[in-house]
């Protein structure tokens, strides 16, 4: 009998641990309280990239490093999956260039000092989860869109699935792949997930098409293009309240992109604020959940540069029965006695 498994949260991880173990051979529902992608992943900037020689160490480079080989992966495997890989330019890092002239052409005042990471990359965040769901659906996943799971179900002391108004479904193991939503639901296991929502913002305007070529990171802002010649800007967030406080932190990057890059033709379309899942101590939660048998976890940020090495990791553990070494600084279990 194939391992039952139901994914509890269609974002780009969820969707990605739904693919990787209906691939595997897990008889695998995927459940969302509205579609696959529309929450937190759809504000993600997906700049994707792994950690640098100089990088510090923790209990997560095991598994960043493998990232962008995944990622790879993923582009071969999945149909309509696509990456950009224009690589990012870090301005005001490194050794003195002129090279940023040539990668950015349209910059007022190219840096003096830049890093270019070739093997860098982005990604639409939305269609990769879609891409992703219609290839577990391939494998035999089943989608469950738009239904709220209102309590585990429970037997023996386990948890042995989930159920919402209206309905239910049993399974050997259940993954919480919920975000910002996961402590909530959690809670009632009597496990206290440590994260807390970070918001941030994400800014969508119009421009000629190819005026950033690269991912372009200065001190001041985090641009790339999108589809169409569309920039994307990813910007912290400043306690703003309403739309048009949101509009104007909007309009003050407008202006600093004008300044930065050599045009008056950007307009502002929207900014969202999203809400991203941040452990407390800043490293991904991965594992069974402390003393709930038959429950697991997967929150982590960035969730769409690890979904792909994340998901195929538990994939290995939920279906091949294979304890990941990469994991193994990662279990919600760190820290408790």
């Amino acid at each position: 009998m194939s391992t039952r498994i139901v994914v509890v949260g269609a974002g780009i991880v969820g969707a990605a641990v739904a693919y990787e173990a209906a691939r595997a051979g897990g008889d695998v529902v995927l459940i969302d309280k509205a579609l696959p992608g529309s929450g937190v992943t759809a504000d993600s900037f997906a700049w994707i990239g792994e950690p640098r020689s100089g990088d510090a160490v923790d209990a997560s480079t095991a598994l960043r490093r493998g990232v962008l080989r995944d990622w790879r992966r993923w582009e071969a495997d999945v149909p309509g999956l696509q990456v950009r890989w224009r690589g990012v330019l870090l301005c005001g890092e490194g050794e003195p260039t002129t090279g940023a002239a040539r990668l950015e052409p349209h910059l007022r005042e190219p840096p003096a000092h830049a890093v270019f990471l070739e093997s860098h990359g982005a990604v639409d965040p939305v269609a990769v989860t879609q891409a992703l769901v219609r290839a577990a659906r391939s494998h035999g996943a089943r989608l469950m869109a738009n239904t709220a799971v209102a309590a585990f179900l429970m037997r023996d002391g386990r948890v042995a699935g989930v159920r919402w108004s209206g309905g239910g479904v049993d399974a050997d193991t259940v993954v919480v792949a919920a975000g910002a939503d996961a402590p909530a639901l959690l809670w009632p296991l009597g496990f206290d997930l440590p994260v807390t929502p970070s918001p941030a913002l994400l800014m969508r305007f119009a421009a000629p098409p190819g005026l950033v070529r690269t991912l372009v990171v200065t001190p001041e802002l985090e641009v790339r293009e999108a589809a169409g010649g569309e920039l994307l800007v990813a910007d912290a967030y400043h306690g703003e309240i309403d739309h048009d406080e949101l509009r104007q932190a909007g309009e003050a990057m407008r202006r600093r992109l004008v300044a930065t890059f050599d045009t008056h033709a950007v307009q502002l379309l929207g900014v969202r604020l999203g809400a991203r899942p941040m452990p407390a101590d800043g490293l991904p939660l991965i594992g069974p959940v402390p003393g709930v048998e038959g429950a697991y976890v997967a929150v982590m940020h960035s969730g769409v540069t690890l979904a792909p090495s994340a998901g195929r990791l538990i994939a290995s553990e939920l279906v091949g029965g294979v304890d990941a070494a990469e994991l193994a600084g990662l279990r919600p279990a760190r820290g408790r006695t």
